[in-house]
């Protein structure tokens, strides 16, 4: 069916735009001489996973125990859980192993650490450095780090795989320059530990940093083996704001309808509200036609931006749709629909289960595939 069809609201995938973005960053990563392991916290999906390590790089990176046993089951073993793991979750780890899982675990705590190599289970481990972000992480010059390095490389089983770090304050930069400093900050960060743990008479293979902005961005990787972008593939708003991508990039919309005017008030209203588009309001870090409220209007079959449209508010399941001149009203009927470029795509595509794919390279387009993703813990 054509995507007019679809109820909604509900997730469109354009396909030609998220090939083009995974082959723009895998000839990117290939320009910085380091591996690719993709996030795929933002996609959640099997079918967008082997499009993004393709003939490529192995690996893939993930957020939950949920995604790593999904992808598992999907046939992807080369796994990389990037949140500090907990006791209580090392059983969960232990059978994705034994399933056949090359599992690497995540952890920043001595005590931690210690829970890890006293498990019995067979464990690769990255310790987490903090590169400024300061959200988790140890210092790359604190004591905690040898000391957390020591005990994982002295448990019997367990294996001190390396480090791994997130400039997630690349996304407070405005500007290409800022982001560069951030990049190369990340970069020192993750290879002053590395230097430090050998130093100490202890294994450093992997050393991982990466956002997209700080790969799109990064001039220097030495020392670097793998970095790990994830939201580059869908783009977002934000990231159209910061200049990773551009908005003819963006492969992912939400379908919505239009369900009331008010002409009066020069306002509409669609069925994408909070739970649809999410309530995460990124780009109102920028200024004037850069924030586009809870998303970006668009026409339902060019994605052409329709000039000034904007959810300028969400109730839970009503999104609340101005601009800064007279509406078209006439031209977006009550029953007509639009597609909405999302603020964070990461957090709006969160609230569905899959994707309407259509390979319409930013126009209008025949679902050819609806592609499952996985969501929960």
């Amino acid at each position: 069916m054509d995507i007019n069809h679809l109820s909604t609201p509900t997730l469109i995938l354009d396909k030609a735009r998220l090939q083009r973005n995974i082959d723009a960053m895998a000839e990117r990563v290939k320009a910085l001489g380091v591996d690719l392991r993709p996030h795929l916290k933002t996609t959640k999906s099997a079918d967008v996973a082997r499009l993004a390590v393709d003939g490529n790089f192995g690996g893939i990176t993930v957020a939950t125990m949920r995604e790593a046993e999904y992808f598992l089951e999907n046939g992807i073993t080369d796994i990389t859980y990037a949140v500090c793991i907990v006791p209580s979750k090392l059983d969960q780890a232990l059978s994705l192993v034994d399933r056949g899982a090359d599992l690497k675990l995540l952890t920043d705590n001595a005590d931690v650490a210690g829970a890890i190599a006293g498990h019995g289970g067979l464990f690769k481990v990255l310790i987490e450095i903090d590169c400024g972000e300061h959200r988790t992480g140890v210092l790359p010059d604190s004591p905690e780090l040898l000391e957390i390095a020591g005990i994982l490389a002295a448990g019997e089983k367990t294996e001190l795989a390396g480090v791994l770090t997130h400039a997630g304050h690349t996304y407070a930069c405005r500007s290409k320059d800022e982001i560069i400093v951030v990049a190369e900050d990340e970069r020192a960060a993750a290879v002053l530990a590395a230097d430090r743990i050998r130093e100490a008479g202890h294994p450093c293979p992997t050393v991982s940093t990466g956002s997209t902005p700080s790969v799109m961005f990064a001039r220097n990787t030495d020392g670097v083996t793998e970095v790990r972008p994830g939201v580059y593939m869908l783009g977002d708003m934000f990231q159209v704001g910061i200049g990773t991508r551009s908005i003819d990039e963006v492969a992912l919309t939400v379908l919505t309808s239009v369900i009331a005017h008010r002409r009066d008030d020069n306002q509409l209203y669609i069925d994408a509200g909070g739970l649809a588009l999410s309530k995460d309001r990124a780009t109102a870090a920028f200024k004037g036609d850069d924030d586009v409220g809870y998303g970006l209007v668009c026409d339902l079959k060019t994605t052409k931006p329709i000039a000034g449209l904007r959810v300028a508010s969400v109730h839970q399941e009503h999104g609340l749709v101005t601009g800064d001149r007279p509406l078209p009203f006439d031209d977006l009927p009550v029953g007509s629909k639009v597609r909405i470029m999302p603020n964070h795509v990461c957090m709006t595509a969160a609230a569905y289960d899959s994707y309407n794919v259509i390979d319409g390279d930013g126009g209008f387009g025949e679902v050819t595939a609806v592609w499952g993703r996985c969501n929960g813990w």
